[in-house]
């Protein structure tokens, strides 16, 4: 699952660490409507990041080998996501396309789609969150391929240094017979209307 810090803050210790950045902002955090302030935030990064309490390859270990003989592109598209940028905690937002060939078991499509959460409920960067969905997918699978497109609109962009708006980011990881074979890549690239 990743290294997580040994020795976490309490909630007390949390609440005051945001006490601590609004009055270092220029405000009151003793002020009527910043006074309950830190414990919401608290309660927001809780949900925010319970990715770290997750374990993706759990998610996908149940799988069904009844596939009536499927043998095609399996593709769960425009899977809606939030995650934070770990360089600057700012929104990242977007969608992920996840498909797999399947080799004689499929799994739920929903364990798609908790997978997904379940990396970007941590503090990320794209290409990281691209490259772990797809890998874990791989692992467990052990599919013919898996391919991962995300596109994904990133805060730390649009709200502060360049202020660019409307600027998506692009990543992809193609594994098996996704990287190797580029009809196959093509038949799944051509359905995603990226």
């Amino acid at each position: 699952m990743g290294k997580i810090h040994k020795l976490k803050p309490s909630k007390t210790q949390a609440e005051q660490a945001v006490r601590t950045l609004l009055s270092w902002a220029g405000d009151d955090p003793d002020r009527q409507g910043l006074k309950d302030t830190p414990a919401r935030v608290a309660r927001a990064y809780k949900e925010w990041f319970k990715g770290y309490g997750e374990d993706p390859e759990a998610l996908l270990r149940r799988t069904f080998d009844e596939t009536g003989g499927y043998d095609e592109i399996v593709t769960l598209r425009d899977i809606p996501f939030e995650s934070f940028c770990e360089h600057h905690l700012a929104p990242i937002t977007g969608f992920a396309h996840v498909g797999y060939l399947p080799n004689g078991r499929v799994v739920g499509i929903s364990k798609l789609a908790r997978v997904v959460d379940a990396y970007a409920k941590r503090l990320q960067i794209q290409e990281r969150l691209t490259t772990q969905i797809a890998d874990v997918v791989d692992k467990v699978l052990q599919p013919q391929g898996v391919a991962v497109v995300i596109k994904a609109t990133h805060g730390c962009m649009t709200t502060r240094g360049v202020h660019k708006h409307g600027v998506t980011l692009v990543t992809s990881r193609m594994l098996g017979v996704f990287r190797d074979n580029a009809s196959t890549r093509h038949e799944f690239m051509t359905g995603l209307d990226i």
